[in-house]
């Protein structure tokens, strides 16, 4: 029986010690081999979960989440509209557009660049105007122009303002196309304008200002007339700017005389998640049909958001500030996405240059 039990104890302390030195140091107990298994949809949605909480910054524009902070300077570019110049090059990439008249009664439009990170082609550019300078004070923005008025060059030089000028400092950072005749054919690029800015010494940084709107969430309450887009006069009868609402992207698609409005660059329709409209005081200033175009004070408008259309008033105290838009004396916000401003004359009255479409096509 002795002799039964030694073998026993004996045979259990060789099993023991054979099992202790199959494992890692610091080992209590050796892991199960495993067969790797594919990912589930509920992974797939985890995944998708982590990369929406690693977008923790907004794009102070758009009001977009972004994995990545950007504290890039905004540009803000003087684009050429006249037919000969359309379809433009770069406008589908721009955070906000402002459209509002130059001389005679041909528009211009301002593009504030500030969240694209994908270098493009921008263009035509054209020449800048004083109530443009006012803009870009708006946003701290670089100017991007080429030439200007003589109200605008003393504004530049008297101020100080950060600029690159094809015509005066920064000519090596544009250059002609040839598909194009002048003065319609003068183009420039992102990344060209940072080495522009870069080479003269302009400050990169975006400095904070009062140009940030509020954003309101997508399930934000909507109070308007049913509208499914709208069409804008400015002084030609025979020159429209429309734009459609598209509900399944929810987005307002641009046209200008009933014609898609394009990007060159890219084939795609401009398109906004907000357009407004407002109306402000146009004066001529000159023989040359230059004019100003008054904007701190307030006035009339109209905002479109989500296939509604409201009346509102915009307000602006000072050239430093945004346009702050109010309904019944209390202010709206934006819904995220690209914002379209389109400055029309008070006189005539709104009215005559904005048509509401009221009934969906």
């Amino acid at each position: 029986m002795v002799t039964r039990m030694t073998g026993f104890i004996a045979a259990f302390m060789v099993t023991l010690l054979i099992t202790s030195c199959s494992l890692e140091p610091g080992t209590k107990k050796s892991a199960p081999a495993m067969t790797p298994i594919a990912p589930t949809s509920t992974s797939s949605a985890a995944s998708t979960e982590v990369k929406q909480q690693v977008a923790m910054f907004k794009e102070p524009f758009t009001g977009l989440l972004s994995e990545e902070k950007n504290d890039s300077r905004p540009l803000l570019v003087m684009v050429n509209n006249h037919p000969s110049a359309r379809p433009q090059s770069g406008l589908s990439y721009a955070d906000v557009l402002y459209e509002s008249l130059a001389e005679g009664e041909v528009t211009r439009i301002a593009a504030l660049y500030q969240s694209a990170k994908a270098n493009f082609t921008i263009g035509p550019v054209r020449s800048i105007r004083p109530y443009f300078i006012d803009l870009g004070k708006i946003y701290d923005a670089v100017l991007i122009h080429a030439g200007g008025s003589p109200d605008a060059y003393t504004q530049l030089e008297e101020q100080k303002l950060d600029h690159l000028d094809e015509i005066t400092n920064a000519g090596r950072f544009f250059w002609r196309e040839a598909f194009r005749k002048a003065p319609h054919n003068l183009y420039t690029g992102l990344v060209k304008i940072r080495m522009g800015t870069e080479k003269l010494g302009l400050r990169n940084e975006y400095m904070a200002t009062q140009a940030i709107p509020a954003y309101v969430p997508e399930n934000a309450d909507k109070l308007g007339e049913l509208s499914s887009g709208m069409r804008i006069t400015f002084l030609l009868k025979s020159y429209a700017v429309s734009y459609t609402y598209d509900a399944g992207l929810k987005l307002y698609k641009r046209f200008v005389n009933d014609v898609p409005h394009l990007d060159l660059s890219n084939n795609e329709q401009l398109a906004a998640s907000n357009v407004v409209v407002l109306a402000a005081e146009h004066v001529i200033l000159d023989n040359e049909g230059r004019r100003d175009i008054k904007m701190i004070g307030s006035g009339r408008g109209y905002l479109f958001q989500r296939n509604i259309a409201q009346p509102i008033e915009w307000r602006k105290s000072d050239v430093f500030d945004r346009f702050h838009l109010y309904r019944d004396g209390k202010e709206i916000g934006l819904f995220p996405g690209k914002t379209h401003y389109l400055i029309v004359p008070n006189k005539p009255s709104l009215e005559e240059h904005l048509t509401i479409q009221s009934e969906a096509p």
